[in-house]
């Protein structure tokens, strides 16, 4: 199957995406199903991997029902609170639903940088194991440092991250995010999302050329068999159309045998959140 491993929907309110700002704006309305259908279509994908985009149990519950009536989407990563003392009952209800793949948490927008290796998230962390759940990490370059402390303690656990960490690609700087990504990367549990790149960009004015250096980073540091692709959709729109953005990785993998890319554009997505084709 040839899946996009990254895209969100939403019913748009500013109250509920307060982070969706006035240059923003051509996100301000709702995403849905319909709307991702014939874009997947278009480049011969198969289905797709819905991730959360807000920290509520509600979005998890709408997310798996988006689920059982798109057969294209061939998962869910939601958000439960890993913090929370009730978190083994969050996951009692959600997790026997075969589309939730895994958990995820808005990381990059905690005003605590070290997150993660707070002692009530590492404890939630620890159950996921029990449900078969993946974690998606969603953090800043300067939170990379903190990842790989927090990956150490948990070799069992299938990580993945998203969007290359969010390097500073507008100003065409690789260190210090380089060599903290390729620390990441170390961790054999842990896979790469190529998505979400376009929005690092300048908005307008971005070439292809300008992500090179960070993809020849990605593809040395995990390897094609730990890489997926992703679109980031809709978010990706504020920088580019749908097939542009996917083009990036598209016409860069030809460098690899096509089973190389195969597991990039899908193989390596199944195999990690463990979908089915149903």
């Amino acid at each position: 199957m040839k899946i996009d491993s990254h895209q969100h929907f939403w019913h748009y309110t500013p109250e509920a995406y307060g982070w969706i700002g006035p240059e923003m704006a051509g996100l301000k309305r709702d995403f849905l199903p319909p709307d991702l259908a014939p874009l997947l279509e278009s480049l011969d994908f198969d289905g797709s991997v819905a991730v959360q985009a807000r920290q509520t149990l509600e979005e998890t519950r709408w997310l798996l029902e988006l689920a059982d009536d798109h057969a294209f989407i061939k998962g869910v990563v939601g958000w439960v609170d890993l913090c929370s003392p009730d978190l083994a009952t969050q996951l009692d209800q959600f997790g026997a639903h075969p589309k939730l793949c895994g958990v995820r948490h808005i990381v990059q927008g905690e005003p605590d940088d070290r997150f993660m290796l707070r002692a009530d998230f590492v404890r939630g962390l620890k159950l996921l194991a029990g449900y078969g759940l993946t974690y998606d990490i969603l953090i800043h370059p300067r939170h990379l440092p903190v990842a790989c402390d927090l990956v150490e303690m948990f070799p069992e656990q299938p990580f993945v991250l998203d969007h290359l960490a969010k390097p500073f690609v507008k100003d065409g700087l690789l260190s210090p995010w380089e060599s903290d990504l390729r620390r990441l990367a170390a961790f054999p549990n842990v896979l790469g999302k190529l998505s979400g790149m376009v929005t690092e960009a300048d908005w307008q004015t971005w070439q292809p050329a300008d992500f090179q250096p960070y993809l020849e980073v990605m593809f040395d540091a995990f390897g094609p068999q730990r890489l997926m692709i992703g679109s980031d959709w809709p978010v990706c729109t504020l920088a580019g159309a749908y097939a542009p953005v996917m083009q990036l990785v598209l016409n860069t993998i030809r460098q690899f045998s096509p089973e190389e890319q195969a597991g990039i554009l899908g193989e390596n997505a199944v195999q990690f959140y463990s979908l089915s084709a149903g």
